[in-house]
């Protein structure tokens, strides 16, 4: 199945779907390659974005958003074709949104106060400086001070 594809279906299905479906999109590709632990502080991240509001206000819509997550930097002819792979990711990320509608207390966080990550042998982006919140597989979370 086509990247596009899945954005176009998307577009398409009511609340709460659309939201899952971008979210298990955003954790297959950014993170299908690593463990579980890794794959849930990627859906974290997005999940933290989408609470503070300023990337938007639906899931769909913070994954979406311009050059910050797979979704916008990947061709859009991109296959989503392990089947294995995409239920793994399905599985964490409904997990993990479901258990987000705890309070913040109540969370098992894998990477608290993280909303961004980076692959350093991908890119090498000015705001991923200082210590970061975690390194886990070949991602590394950092909580970026706001810029306004």
């Amino acid at each position: 199945m086509k990247l596009a594809w899945i954005l176009w279906l998307a577009n398409l299905l009511p609340q709460p779907a659309a939201d899952q479906l971008c979210l298990v999109t955003t954790v297959y590709l950014e993170a299908r390659n690593q463990s579980d632990l890794g794959q849930r502080a990627v859906a974290e991240v997005a999940l933290r974005r989408l609470d503070s509001g300023r990337w938007g206000d639906t899931m769909c819509e913070v994954v979406t958003a311009p050059k910050q997550f797979a979704p916008t930097l990947i061709s859009p002819n991109f296959s989503l074709s392990n089947v294995q792979a995409w239920t793994r990711a399905a599985r964490i990320a409904l997990e993990l949104q479901s258990e987000w509608k705890q309070p913040n207390w109540e969370r098992n966080l894998v990477v608290p106060g993280a909303d961004h990550f980076v692959v350093h042998e991908i890119a090498s982006p000015d705001w991923a400086q200082g210590t970061p919140v975690a390194t886990i597989g070949d991602h590394t979370f950092y909580k970026v001070r706001a810029r306004y």
